[in-house]
């Protein structure tokens, strides 16, 4: 099979599909695998890595895009919805939930476009492609908070860990899944006070076994959320209902009453978000502050780290991407767990979260 690697185009996203050792497995597979030009510069891969794998080196995003299978990281913009073509496979994140017009194109053109992040091991309700990437945004969350506390950033000039005789910040994640859990270890680890609320009581019971006493662990309602991100210094969004809109669970009003130069990131930004007042921004222009408050919604925060994203992402796809290159749309067939990562396929929305969100799409 011919399979396509384009550049990343999203602002500041130097994740790239594909690795030189991915690519390969495919190629020791008998497959053709084309590559853009410069795509894996950003992740530390040169041209001449591709090369020595066998991958051809294409000069423009077209030759990259017009294969029968394209693996990207981030969702198509809308620059590149020209290249998109019926009876092409196109395997990435796409977090249609909160993106409609790229969902109504993806129906029209006719492209089977399989999402990473729905992609479902059956009967463990496991996200094995999104997890790589939820463990690096769950611990970035927390080092990015503590950049914008600094009063240079526009912070409150909060140390999150304090020092002898001065009081630690105060972190409190609203979710206890991949990205909670990984950003709670760093936050413990920098020395802050620490709060963890979910709604699964078994999943906080986890949790104390993990972290003992050194994390408060609350029952997610509305009264813990109010009482507990007023105080927060830092507030990390970590919330996830997967292939759905994220719930607000911050209002407007909450956000009011945090302290000036209080910090929210929320990594669920891609999903729409948790937090009322916060819009998607980017690694260019990370950070706005409302209501005095410091808010960080870039959707792609992983991009930050490609050379390590990159690589634990391909750890995670290669094996559906092999299955894909293989056996092409029968993988579906003989996969379960990559079924559920279909979510346009014939012109028809076929994901039953994606289905809710948009209940028009898919009549």
């Amino acid at each position: 099979m011919e399979i396509g690697i384009p550049k990343e185009t999203k602002d500041q996203e130097f994740r790239v599909g594909l690795s030189p050792s991915s690519v390969r497995v495919l190629k020791e597979n008998g497959h053709a695998i084309f590559v853009e030009t410069q795509a894996g510069l950003g992740a530390g891969f040169t041209d001449d890595d591709y090369k020595n794998v066998g991958a051809e080196i294409v000069s423009t995003p077209e030759a990259a895009w017009n294969r029968e299978l394209v693996i990207k990281v981030k969702e198509p913009l809308e620059k590149e919805y020209r290249f998109l073509q019926k009876g092409q496979i196109l395997f990435t994140y796409l977090h249609l939930a909160a993106d409609r017009k790229l969902t109504e194109h993806l129906i029209d053109c006719g492209v089977t476009a399989i999402a990473y992040e729905t992609v479902e091991q059956s009967g463990s309700n496991k996200l094995p492609l999104l997890t790589p990437m939820s463990i690096i945004a769950g611990r970035l969350s927390v080092q990015f908070g503590a950049r914008f506390l600094e009063r240079a950033s526009g912070g409150r000039g909060v140390l999150l860990g304090g020092v002898p005789g001065v009081k630690p910040g105060k972190v409190v994640i609203l979710g206890g899944g991949v990205v909670g859990t990984e950003a709670a270890k760093i936050a413990v680890g920098m020395g802050a006070t620490v709060q963890i609320l979910d709604l699964n009581v078994e999943r906080l019971s986890y949790l104390e076994t993990l972290f003992g006493s050194r994390v408060e662990l609350l029952y997610s309602n509305s009264d813990h959320i109010e009482t507990t991100v007023k105080e927060a210094d830092l507030l990390i969004g970590a919330v996830l209902v997967p292939g759905r809109r994220t719930p607000i669970l911050v209002s407007r009003d909450l956000v009011k009453q945090m302290r000036p130069g209080s910090v929210i990131v929320d990594v669920a930004v891609d999903q729409g978000g948790c937090v009322e007042t916060l819009h998607t921004t980017s690694h260019t222009n990370p950070i706005y502050i409302e209501e005095g408050v410091v808010h960080y919604g870039v959707p792609n925060m992983p991009g930050a780290v490609p050379w390590t994203a990159t690589q634990a992402l391909n750890n995670s796809t290669l094996p559906y991407v092999l299955q894909l290159a293989n056996k092409g749309m029968l993988a579906m067939a003989n996969n379960p767990a990559l079924a559920k990562g279909v979510n346009v396929q014939d012109h028809q929305l076929v994901h039953p979260a994606v289905q809710e969100v948009f209940p028009d799409l898919a009549a």
